[in-house]
């Protein structure tokens, strides 16, 4: 009798390729038991194609690689970009561009697109998802800018900002999922490891 994937993967255990302090907090938090691999991956770079294409490949990447060094478990792999106007903004390569970035964010609406892929059976096997929230930043100076940048360190972040960290600086509001703001949209994620037979301790 052939197996389900439910079947197929509900024995395997779950491993996180990501060693984003966010995201392990964010899996802790749900109650999940997993490991963390880190897999030697080149993201893709190209503003030609859609914000979901782009994080879910990227995700891909990084949970077909984990799930290569680890093929019996079942991996996780996320992406997050933040987009204003079509364009995205990634991590800031100094402080000065992450200031050039809050500048352009300020007094906007953005969007926040995680990918995230599953895979197993060495990667061969594997399915894949987007979730976008939007964003809209009070109007900063330059004086705010700097003092949150004191605060939060920007330089590991997509768009030069956090926004589990001293989010009233900067926030006005949002729309859409929290977590998926933070970098991995877990209300979706735990419906989608439970129906691969994964269920959370809580």
């Amino acid at each position: 009798m052939k197996m389900t994937n439910e079947e197929q993967t509900a024995n395997r255990a779950l491993i996180l390729a990501s060693q984003s302090p966010r995201r392990v907090e964010l899996m802790r938090e749900a109650g999940f038991e997993f490991e963390m691999v880190v897999p030697e991956v080149k993201e893709a770079h190209d503003a030609t194609i859609s914000p979901e294409a782009l994080t879910v490949e990227n995700a891909r990447l990084k949970a077909v690689a984990g799930a290569q060094m680890k093929p019996e478990a079942l991996v996780i792999g996320a992406d997050t970009l933040v987009y204003l106007d079509g364009e995205p903004l990634g991590k800031p390569k100094d402080h000065a561009e992450a200031l050039q970035m809050l500048r352009r964010l300020s007094g906007r609406a953005h969007e926040v697109c995680t990918g995230v892929y599953l895979a197993w059976s060495g990667g061969n096997k594997g399915k894949g998802f987007h979730v976008i929230s939007n964003v809209i930043f009070n109007d900063l100076s330059d004086e705010v800018i700097s003092a949150y940048h004191a605060q939060v360190n920007p330089l590991d972040k997509a768009g030069a900002y956090g926004i589990q960290e001293c989010s009233e600086m900067i926030l006005s509001g949002y729309e859409g999922s929290w977590t998926n703001v933070m970098g991995l949209p877990m209300e979706r994620l735990a419906e989608e490891l439970a129906a691969l037979g994964f269920v959370s301790a809580r």
